[in-house]
């Protein structure tokens, strides 16, 4: 058995496990704060997926889905134009700096009084609370570009939309995705809270409602159910990671004397660059 399917292995039975103690332990709880997980269970599956899944579920992965995905928009994009550029940091950074030291959960009856208790306004708050540790990773990262891989871009005579998308964004790829982990958190909690704060529907509105109500067993499924989505949208992230920085796993080999074949390494260098290595040029030649 290799070592991924090793760990693999453990991903999977270490929550299996837990369920499991779980399920034993609380099956002759009498106590109604914390009821036995297979009434929690038995709700979970009537409830939240089942009718409430359309009306509550769905709802909450839209709003977060539109929200996270503008905060990667908009924080790679001022991201990238404060590192390339010193006058763009220095304008931007004080205004980044003041908005980030304001918890976005602030600015909820900001966005109820100017948006309304809409999507709009669970959207915005998503949105604002998640782009600031995709803008700062992103400007580190563009600046930390090394400076030889410009130069040998320039030497090729590539376009500056060249060398941004072939040279900057992917030199500057893993501290992009440092900031996407960073935010995705923020993102299901920022959920979560305007929900329970302002809305008709949805996953935070549904515990709420179910803590008032005293369905302390419905509430409880709510929580499950955000720990699976945390799981779920976790997982995407990291296999669209894993796609995007493959080549970054070989460079890290390389260092760690694990070098790829040269075969290997010149494709690399010509998916990177898009211009074909001085061998092939040679033999062209």
């Amino acid at each position: 058995m290799s070592k991924r399917q090793r760990l693999l292995l453990v991903e999977v039975l270490v929550p299996c496990a837990l369920v499991v103690i779980w399920y034993v332990i609380s099956l002759n709880s009498t106590s109604f704060y914390f009821p036995p997980l297979k009434t929690i269970l038995g709700n979970f599956w009537s409830f939240w997926l089942g009718k409430g899944f359309i009306a509550q579920v769905v709802p909450s992965i839209e709003r977060m889905a539109i929200g996270y995905g503008l905060a990667i928009v908009a924080g790679v994009i001022v991201g990238v134009g404060m590192g390339l550029s010193t006058w763009a940091h220095d304008l931007a950074n004080p205004l980044v700096e003041f908005l980030r030291s304001i918890p976005s959960i602030l600015l909820i009856p900001f966005g109820i009084v100017v948006l309304g208790v809409g999507t709009s306004m669970k959207v915005f708050i998503i949105a604002l609370g998640c782009a600031f540790p995709i803008i700062l990773n992103t400007a580190d990262g563009v600046r930390s570009v090394e400076p030889t891989l410009i130069d040998v871009a320039r030497t090729f005579k590539l376009s500056g939309w060249t060398r941004l998308v072939r040279v900057v964004l992917p030199s500057a790829g893993p501290q992009i995705f440092a900031g996407l982990r960073a935010s995705l958190p923020l993102a299901l909690i920022l959920m979560v809270v305007s929900e329970m704060l302002a809305s008709t529907n949805g996953i935070g509105y549904s515990i709420l409602q179910a803590q008032t109500r005293f369905v302390i067993s419905e509430m409880w499924g709510g929580i499950i159910v955000l720990g699976i989505l945390g799981y779920l949208v976790n997982l995407i992230l990291t296999v669209a990671e894993g796609r995007v920085l493959a080549w970054h796993r070989g460079y890290r080999a390389s260092l760690l004397g694990k070098a790829p074949t040269a075969p290997r390494a010149r494709r690399n260098m010509k998916a990177r660059t898009g211009r074909p290595t001085v061998r092939q040029e040679e033999r062209r030649g």
